[in-house]
């Protein structure tokens, strides 16, 4: 899957799928998170993906961080945010 060229609804099916269950609260604080910041949707994947794979479950007040963060930054896309990330050490190079 191209989670550039999917809306976050069909994106959030998408990790479903894959055996994320989150729980109606979590969906509408991923909700909340997209529009306190107004961030684009590939950055609001790219702070789901990195939250699930830094925290191992979804942390709601670590997603809302990366997204105030990249709004911070000018951090739209998903490459821009995966670079960010592993420039500061939350993820491996």
């Amino acid at each position: 899957m191209d989670s550039r060229k999917t809306s976050l609804d069909e994106y959030l099916v998408y990790l479903r799928d894959k055996g994320f269950k989150f729980e109606e609260d979590v969906i509408g604080f991923i909700y909340f998170g997209k529009q306190y910041t107004a961030a684009s949707d590939q950055s609001i994947k790219a702070a789901i993906e990195i939250t699930l794979k830094t925290q191992k479950s979804f942390d709601g007040s670590f997603y809302i961080s990366l997204l105030e963060t990249f709004k911070r930054k000018n951090i739209e896309t998903r490459k821009q945010a995966y670079t960010y990330v592993r420039e500061i050490g939350l993820l491996p190079a």
